[in-house]
């Protein structure tokens, strides 16, 4: 079936099979056990002929007092809003029911998928795009598309670091996202062999076909995780050495999803992961589980989001994004999904390092997107041939 024909066909959202940041794959329960209310949806999920998941969301109704009010439009707001988005299930979930709750006369159809596959989507539609909004995918990834996506400053731009707002306009930062290393603390002290603390721990022999990491063709946080390394262990030249010594140590092991990264850590197939630190801190209270913010330096590239040019909803997608920019919709993500915050006026989630704390890379959003095909054709010949 035509996507277009699947999207309005969908009629609500019971669950919904997503992937997570960047590309990642997600379950519709949380590893903490947390659930997004979402009493008001109901109906169906689809896939369209893509693989990508699809629904609808229409006439919040519930009372809710913590439910953000209307960030930007009028009380005549109404129509649709086609969302693409990358993100877990249950926070993505959580901010949907809300907007609706808020807007309850705009229809939300979502399209979840990997941060990499949405926005290709997007490009082969050209001049008539399916979609009015990108929500979520690596900031230095949504670069590597900016002739994809509309100019736009939101009403919420004046409280969000203006690191995390691309110059040319193009995609505004809603969660900054450190790069972390993952590890199984009971594998390793079975192993004998000591928790990381920096890139250079992953290249111990005794770790040999033991790490988890995805492949950044797969995966727009992979490939960040791929420039952070690059960056961290010698810069654009130099640091390629350091990335062969690390293939060689993958042992031909390389994940098609960088959702499973933190989860086979988790479940023991894996002793050590390269994830995001919102997937890690998702374990905080699991006492065989660690994470480090390697000591060379990693990077904290956003999440974005950003307005897809031409879209057919445009007022609707600026509504949209003011909502997911909000201090209240931030404050949610911050308090029950460990997300942290691009506003400087949000509190970090409980037990998070604040950036100041972790050390960073320079990290080079441009080199990133203009020489990302480059980059990723060098690793998978490494991968391949050693070279």
């Amino acid at each position: 079936m035509k996507m277009t024909a699947l999207l309005m066909a969908a009629v609500g959202l019971i669950s919904l099979t997503t992937a997570c940041g960047n590309g990642m794959p997600a379950d519709t329960g949380s590893v903490n056990g947390n659930t997004p209310d979402a009493s008001s949806l109901s109906g169906t999920e689809a896939l369209n002929g893509d693989g990508l998941s699809v629904g609808t969301f229409s006439g919040g109704t519930s009372e809710d007092p913590d439910v953000p009010s209307k960030s930007s439009g009028s009380d005549t707001d109404t129509g649709t809003v086609v969302v693409y988005s990358p993100h877990d299930a249950d926070p993505l979930n959580a901010d949907i029911v809300a907007f609706m709750n808020a807007y309850p006369s705009i229809k939300v159809v979502l399209v979840a998928g990997g941060t990499v596959e949405l926005c290709d989507k997007i490009r082969s539609q050209g001049d008539s795009p399916e979609a009015d909004v990108l929500w979520g995918g690596g900031a230095d990834t949504l670069s590597a598309y900016s002739d994809c996506f509309e100019k736009y400053s939101s009403l919420n731009s004046a409280a969000i670091d203006s690191e995390f707002i691309d110059s040319d306009g193009k995609w505004t930062g809603e969660s900054p996202l450190p790069m972390v290393i993952i590890y199984n603390k009971k594998l390793l002290s079975e192993a004998g062999i000591p928790e990381p603390s920096c890139w250079e721990d992953l290249l111990n022999p005794a770790l040999k076909g033991r790490i988890a990491y995805c492949q950044p063709s797969k995966s727009g946080s992979a490939y960040t995780q791929l420039c952070t390394m690059i960056l961290a262990m010698g810069g654009k030249t130099d640091g390629w050495e350091y990335i062969k010594k690390l293939a060689a140590n993958l042992d031909g092991k390389i994940l098609d999803s960088s959702g499973k990264c933190h989860k086979l850590v988790a479940s023991g197939e894996f002793a050590v992961g390269i994830t995001i630190e919102k997937s890690a801190v998702l374990y905080m209270d699991n006492q065989d589980i660690g994470y480090c913010y390697p000591s060379e330096g990693t990077s904290a590239v956003p999440d974005a989001i950003a307005i897809i040019k031409n879209c057919s909803h445009e007022e609707n997608a600026k509504i949209f994004e003011d909502f997911i920019l909000s201090r209240d919709a931030q404050e949610e993500q911050s308090k029950d999904w460990n997300r942290r915050p691009s506003r400087n006026d949000v509190s970090l989630p409980e037990g998070i390092s604040p950036i100041s704390s972790i050390s960073l890379v320079d990290y080079d959003f441009s080199w990133a997107a203009v020489e990302k095909e480059k980059i990723i054709g060098h690793f998978n010949s490494i991968l391949t041939s050693g070279n």
